[in-house]
């Protein structure tokens, strides 16, 4: 597999390592936090990570579509999450052709979602439910392990 698959499946577990620890353990109500008017909540913010992960799926297979999906209930858009990233994984791991380049992949959609994981962690410290801090450099991230089922931390802070 060509070095720019591989770091954009390494990215994505990345994606999953770090969302899945900001979408665990979130208390009731949470999904609907409401930190100022013009904001989304956080259901909003991962019902549109997986907007731009099945964005970037299809980029990738030259079919690029947009799609704004209304926002599911908090544990049914956790599973949507993880169900973006195994297919967009699966098609990276395939021998199926790039449509575009693995940077502008990177740039857009994949980048973007690592944007709105960070503030869907910032949102749970703002409503009184932060997580641990953690040394990302020292976690097992292990490229296809994009599901729900993470390593615990090894070093939490």
């Amino acid at each position: 597999m060509p070095d720019d698959r591989s770091l954009l499946r390494h990215t994505l577990a990345t994606l999953a390592y770090r969302g899945g620890k900001a979408v665990r353990g979130v208390p009731a109500g949470f999904a609907d936090y409401p930190c100022g008017e013009s904001s989304r909540t956080p259901v909003q913010i991962l019902a549109h990570i997986g907007d731009l992960l099945a964005w970037g799926l299809s980029i990738a297979e030259s079919q690029q579509k947009w799609n704004s999906s209304t926002p599911l209930a908090w544990e049914a858009e956790c599973d949507r999450f993880f169900a973006a990233l195994k297919k967009f994984d699966d098609y990276l791991a395939s021998e199926k052709p790039l449509q575009v380049s693995a940077e502008k992949l990177f740039q857009g959609p994949i980048a973007d979602a690592l944007t709105h994981v960070g503030q869907i962690a910032m949102l749970r410290r703002m409503a009184g439910a932060p997580m641990k801090g953690e040394s990302y450099f020292v976690a097992e991230i292990t490229t296809g392990r994009i599901g729900p089922d993470q390593v615990a931390p090894k070093k939490e802070f």
